[in-house]
């Protein structure tokens, strides 16, 4: 169901996402230019007379390309086609030199066949969204229009290198073998795991800020229940995890209130305004008839060999499917938890780093990461396993949060103490959690012969609130451990203080 205005609405969300990331390689897929197209780099200084389109010029495919491809599938646990090959994608546009675009259809055998990615689904439960295929093409250039009043520039920079396509799977033809996105936090989701998947593997940096990964995002809705798959539309080219959510919330709720107003929605693809956070069409959805592919005369088939795919699967590292299921299995988290610590790879790296292995120091370990440094986002820029200050803030190593974990659980401090030294360092106190402990005298206080006289202390000064604890207000137990607790400066042990109480006011 959807949600529209804080109210569940008898409509639900049929989502499907064409995720382009750029293949991270020194040369191009099809030419010997530099993949290198930071925005610091000149204009056009990185172009080659095949990615400028030059008569004559014939590609050469990437090796290197392919392999991060038939990578990226294996973590997409997709089929990976034996036999592969290139169509020409007509179609004119100022920043395509050529004319076209060098690609993979979806009738010519791509690269990556089916596959799946699992998710956390909406309902908390681990969920499987299927791939249809990825496919290897050429990306395009960058024009601008902002640099002079009347004419628009082009950069071929980004021209010919590396793209891989990976398209979302909708079974029209037999409903009940869906699994598919069916709300904008779980696009955000996927959208997620395909970033970390390409992060893990080495296969692109993903990183949407610098278009390194781009989505085209399909919406449909029908009613609650209904099997029929509606007419969708299209919005290209999105680059944000916010932006992606609001255009995607913003044109289901365009098109429930097309329908419920007796109109139909046409095949679009649409326009986001980043703006106004709304959508409007640009032009109506070209099929793939409109581009007329046909096999390019220039390339070879591509042939794949098991020996190849088992050697590049030799060489894969923990995808975070598999380490979340590690976390599950070896340290006892939740589902919940082990999708927290595996939202990058840099998280979960530097986790297992201060968990090191110990699974006691797991959990709370993850406690402490999920409930403290993830409280706000800024936290995530000082996960680092090098010591050091980023923009005033400590930077927190796997080593100082394991040392403070162990500390609370030889109970050398208290949860109370161990958050103090934990501010301080993030207030760039030198030292480690130890000596930082000592220097403020932070040391709980274990001795339950001089807890105990604190105790019978509160206890004596309070006989009425003993009275009714006694005759049922057990609540008032927190009364005592507070007074006990301001009594001794916070460094008493809590649990040895509410055992004692207990036994006391029984």
């Amino acid at each position: 169901m959807f949600t529209i205005k804080g109210k569940t609405c008898d409509w639900e969300l049929v989502i499907g996402l064409e995720t382009h990331i750029q293949i991270l390689s020194n040369s191009k897929v099809f030419s010997g230019a530099s993949a290198d197209y930071n925005p610091s780099i000149s204009p056009n200084t990185h172009v080659s007379m095949i990615d400028a389109g030059m008569p004559g010029m014939l590609p050469v495919l990437n090796k290197f390309c392919v392999e991060q491809v038939i990578k990226m599938g294996l973590g997409l646990n997709a089929e990976i086609s034996r036999t592969s090959r290139f169509a020409r994608k007509q179609y004119f546009y100022p920043d395509l030199p050529q004319g076209y675009q060098i690609s993979q259809p979806a009738d010519e055998a791509p690269i990556v066949g089916h596959g799946w990615i699992e998710i956390m689904g909406d309902d908390g439960k681990p969920k499987k969204i299927f791939i249809e295929r990825a496919h290897l093409e050429q990306d395009a250039g960058k024009l601008k229009h902002d640099v002079h009043p009347t004419k628009s520039f082009a950069d071929y920079n980004r021209t010919g290198v590396g793209l891989l396509e990976i398209v979302t799977y909708l079974d029209t033809k037999n409903p009940e073998n869906n699994s598919y996105i069916t709300s904008p936090d779980e696009a955000e989701r996927y959208l997620r795991e395909i970033r970390e998947i390409a992060r893990a593997l080495g296969v692109s940096r993903a990183n949407m800020e610098e278009g390194s990964m781009r989505a085209d995002v399909n919406v449909s809705v029908r009613p609650v229940g209904s099997s029929e798959f509606r007419t969708r539309t299209e919005t290209k080219n999105m680059v944000s995890f916010k932006f992606i959510k609001t255009a995607i919330e913003y044109e289901a709720r365009r098109q429930i209130e097309i329908y419920e107003n007796g109109g139909t929605v046409s095949q679009d693809t649409m326009h986001f305004n980043q703006g106004e956070g709304t959508t409007s069409v640009a032009r109506s959805k070209e099929d793939a008839l409109d581009y007329r592919y046909f096999p390019d005369p220039d390339l070879l088939p591509v042939i794949i060999s098991d020996e190849q795919i088992e050697r590049i699967r030799s060489t894969m590292p923990e995808l975070p499917s598999q380490t979340r299921a590690r976390y599950t299995a070896e340290f006892g988290l939740s589902e919940y938890d082990a999708a927290r610590l595996t939202e990058t790879t840099d998280i979960s790296r530097w986790f297992d780093a201060a968990v090191m292995g110990n699974t006691k120091r797991a959990k709370s370990v993850a406690n402490w990461m999920i409930s403290e440094l993830f409280a706000h986002p800024e936290n995530y820029d000082i996960l680092n396993e090098k010591s050091g200050i980023v923009d005033g803030m400590r930077i927190i190593t796997p080593s100082d949060l394991a040392e403070l974990v162990d500390m609370i659980s030889e109970n050398a401090v208290n949860g109370k103490q161990a958050k103090e030294i934990f501010i301080k360092m993030l207030d760039g106190e030198s030292g480690t959690p130890r000596e930082i402990a000592d220097k403020f005298g932070m040391k709980q206080m274990t001795d339950t012969g001089a807890i105990e006289k604190i105790i019978d202390d509160v206890i004596s000064a309070n006989p009425s609130q003993v009275e009714q604890y006694k005759s049922g207000k057990l609540g008032l137990l927190g009364f005592f451990v507070g007074n006990v607790m301001k009594a001794t400066g916070g460094t008493a042990n809590p649990a040895v203080v509410n055992e004692i109480l207990r036994n006391k006011l029984a």
